[in-house]
């Protein structure tokens, strides 16, 4: 199971420069910034972009960063509460011991990134991109995959309550490692993930009900 790394272990935190204005500007660019011990309010700061980033205690809520791109990130006890992630792209991020609430994010790009110890309330993920993404030792609930198209995802350690998969298109997603698998919706678009013998007779009663199976003693 991958471990996150501190803030002194990236590979360009010497070089980081503190980020100390009040807001975040539309279509601006944050290369090589730290932001630490921030809150940012109902911002409205679309097609920015982040490159070589860190974030640490950062809060944002009731804001917009929509069509945003995150290079390279790491965000560390960051809180993101009621904002507009919705067409972001994330690449090589790693999100740590953070917090996502109803949060959109429909039709995002999100590659070859990772959550740890992260929870993830009513988050829509409609449409959106995953490859190559890892939650380690996290919380999904009420998560919404819908016509999402995830690649090489997999859930250690993590906890899915209420997840919904319908119409999403799955190739070589690992939920063996899953905690808890709860599923809301979309059992017919599980192929192509691996799932536990376990797990599997744990769902099979919604797995018949799905293909319109009865199942009598």
């Amino acid at each position: 199971m991958p471990e996150p790394r501190a803030l002194a272990d990236l590979p360009f935190a010497s070089y980081l420069e503190d980020h100390d204005e009040e807001h975040l500007e539309p279509g601006g660019d944050y290369n090589v910034v730290r932001f630490t011990d921030r809150e940012f309010p109902a911002q409205t700061a679309g097609n920015a972009r982040f490159s070589e980033t860190a974030m640490s205690t950062v809060r944002f809520t009731d804001g917009s960063l929509r069509r945003s791109r995150f290079n390279d990130v790491w965000l560390h006890g960051v809180q993101v509460i009621g904002t507009d992630l919705a067409e972001t792209g994330w690449l090589d991020a790693e999100i740590v011991n953070s917090a996502f609430a109803g949060v959109a994010m429909f039709e995002s790009s999100l590659s070859r990134v990772t959550f740890f110890g992260c929870k993830l309330v009513s988050i829509n993920l409609r449409g959106a991109t995953l490859r190559d993404v890892t939650f380690v030792n996290s919380i999904l609930r009420d998560v919404d995959f819908t016509e999402a198209e995830l690649t090489n995802v997999s859930f250690p350690g993590s906890t899915l309550e209420e997840t919904r998969f319908e119409q999403a298109k799955l190739k070589k997603v690992d939920l063996r490692e899953a905690s808890e698998l709860g599923i809301r919706n979309g059992y017919d678009s599980l192929k192509g993930a691996t799932i536990t013998f376990t797990q599997a007779l744990d769902l099979a009663p919604m797995f018949a009900h799905t293909l319109g199976i009865t199942v009598k003693d």
